[in-house]
């Protein structure tokens, strides 16, 4: 974990600037003047809070009524335009954070989901933990942090400077001897703030240092143990048929043991950090009041001179004691920095290796062309497939056989873009004419509705066609459910969302089909129903599929078959085309 450094500001810097020299800019610097312009106007109404202070007390010790009451006036003037600065203040604020978390959040999820990087991510780099967590929550946290720290620390530079100069004024100077010597001290009162502050915070420093990286981690367990407590939601039913809860159980507690046992050790820390703070702030209460006390009993100053400089000293001393009152803050600022950047270092990691990987030439064309295509491991020394070349046509169906562990979804994910070790050139047709099924289909939440329509449907398709698909896909008890919003990948049986998954095909009708075990939950009855309908409705349609299943053999016309250490052999079916279809009409009969 990096401390406080040059690196650390540098870092959040690059987070704080494409904000503030984006399309945005205009209106956050609106924003962001008229929240400082508040925030002076508190400081300028605290300096006069500080003058009233002298005619108040003066009022009080002289036991004149008239000042008392014109005192209680100024008084009320002054609260309510502090009021009035703190409100906006604080709503102008909180305008300004919501609208860099919208354009960050925006930012941060197009370099996220750029060219698959989300993908590659969690497949090639495993110390991005929870990257979901690091666009919600901490994106939030930096946003409201950056813009909290940075105006108070603008407000304690300008307090200072403010109340400085009456300080130095009101304190006086001080006299003393030493060795027959006299010594003065002219605003002895600013030089006594001034080492108190120095010696305060190199202290907090030295307690609150560790609370940096116990912040970091703290988010970090956090996070992991929400993330397992989503995965058995969304696994519920595995969970449930593997009886597994006990296992779970103790799996979710040793993740939470780490949370309890880091949170003990910030407790610990702030425990430390809190009684220096509390006692250092409480000794500031009554330490100018002390040091001032001799020249009140030396009637040099009135009970209003006294307590004028006990107020000013506060204000002086806050403002020098910036870094101990805000440690908390902003080692929580600071672990959430670190978390942020060594989000973006990774996301510029993958696409360094995308780059360097990047020896598979992807050209768009009519048809499905393979040539030369070698596919390796991440090491770059094994190959999985070795100088591939075929090409599927309108009207072709090819499947890939081979023993699982092979390479054979991984020649799909090569063909999708989304396996970038290898070389070789893929002619593919325009992305809104294909699809691909994964063997689990992806169902977004929301209504049956949104489900179907997945990712190119039309959005204004009328719910009596939908109606009609369900019916045709043995999913009839859907209809009636076709608007309810739902998790749907828990509600559905994978057979179920199968069959979800080439209603897609019927409903978007691609022309390039691209199917990794699409049907390995469904019975060979149900598989060759949907197969025939697939020939039946898009006759034009390409079909490049991937399975174990011997019965597959019947619904394509080219084999390749991958035989390990690189080897392929790519031949046609042996079975007759109008054989072939004769058969599978007799079985959709």
């Amino acid at each position: 974990m990096k401390q406080f450094n040059k690196e650390v500001f540098k870092d959040a810097w690059h987070l704080i600037k494409p904000y503030w020299v984006s399309s945005e800019k205009k209106t956050a610097y609106i924003l962001l003047a008229a929240i400082i312009f508040l925030n002076l106007a508190i400081v300028f109404i605290n300096v006069l809070f500080n003058l009233w202070y002298k005619e108040f007390y003066n009022a009080l010790q002289d036991l004149n009524e008239k000042a008392f009451w014109v005192a209680l006036g100024q008084f009320t003037a002054l609260a309510f335009f502090y009021i009035i600065s703190a409100v906006y203040s604080l709503y102008l604020n909180q305008m300004l954070q919501i609208k860099w978390r919208r354009w960050l959040t925006d930012n941060f999820l197009d370099k996220w989901m750029d060219k698959k990087i989300y993908y590659h991510l969690q497949v090639f780099n495993h110390q991005t933990d929870n990257p979901d967590q690091r666009i919600s929550e901490d994106l939030n946290m930096f946003i409201s942090q950056s813009l909290s720290l940075s105006l108070g620390l603008l407000s304690s530079i300008v307090t200072l400077f403010s109340f400085i100069s009456i300080l130095w004024i009101v304190s006086g100077p001080l006299h003393f001897s030493v060795f027959g010597y006299l010594i003065t001290i002219p605003g002895y009162m600013v030089w006594a703030a001034l080492l108190y502050a120095i010696v305060g915070t190199w202290i907090t420093a030295v307690i609150g240092r560790p609370l940096i990286p116990l912040n970091f981690n703290q988010q970090r367990f956090e996070a992991d143990f929400r993330f397992n407590l989503v995965r058995i939601r969304e696994n519920s039913e595995s969970v449930a048929l593997y009886s597994g809860e006990e296992k779970e159980h103790k799996h979710l507690m040793r993740k939470f043991a780490d949370i309890f046992e880091n949170y003990w050790k910030i407790m610990v820390r702030q425990k430390k950090l809190t009684w220096f703070t509390s006692g250092y702030n409480q000794i500031a209460i009554i330490f100018p009041i002390l040091v001032a006390a001799p020249r009140f009993f030396a009637k040099k100053i009135q009970l209003g001179g006294l307590m004028q400089i006990a107020q000013a000293f506060g204000q002086v001393q806050t403002s020098l004691s910036y870094i101990v009152n805000s440690y908390t803050s902003l080692a929580a600022w600071h672990a959430v920095a670190d978390r942020l950047r060594t989000f973006e270092h990774n996301i510029e990691s993958i696409k360094a290796l995308q780059s360097s990987n990047n020896n598979i030439k992807y050209k768009q064309s009519d048809f499905l062309s393979v040539k030369n295509l070698s596919i390796m491991l991440p090491n770059n020394q094994t190959y999985l497939i070795k100088d591939l070349s075929f090409e599927l046509k309108p009207t072709q169906s090819l499947l890939i056989v081979g023993p699982s562990g092979i390479g054979k979804s991984t020649l799909i994910r090569t063909i999708a873009g989304l396996w970038p070790f290898g070389s070789g050139e893929i002619e593919l047709p325009p992305k809104e004419k294909t699809l691909f099924l994964p063997q689990k289909p992806y169902l977004p939440i929301g209504t049956l509705r949104d489900v179907l329509i997945y990712p190119n449907g039309d959005p204004s398709i009328d719910n009596d066609i939908l109606k009609e698909l369900l019916v045709s896909l043995n999913l009839k008890y859907l209809t009636k459910h076709l608007l309810d919003n739902n998790v749907w990948s828990q509600v559905l049986s994978l057979g179920e969302q199968q069959y979800i998954a080439f209603g897609r095909i019927f409903l978007q009708k691609p022309e390039w089909i691209f199917m990794d075990e699409a049907t390995s939950a469904l019975d060979e009855k149900s598989e060759r129903l949907l197969y025939m309908r697939l020939f039946n409705e898009l006759p034009q349609s390409a079909c490049l599929s991937v399975g174990h299943r011997s019965s597959l053999l019947n619904y394509h016309k080219i084999k390749l078959s991958l035989l390990g250490e690189g080897k392929w052999s790519l031949e046609p079916i042996k079975k007759d085309d109008s054989k072939r279809v004769s058969y599978l009409k007799e079985e959709f009969a």
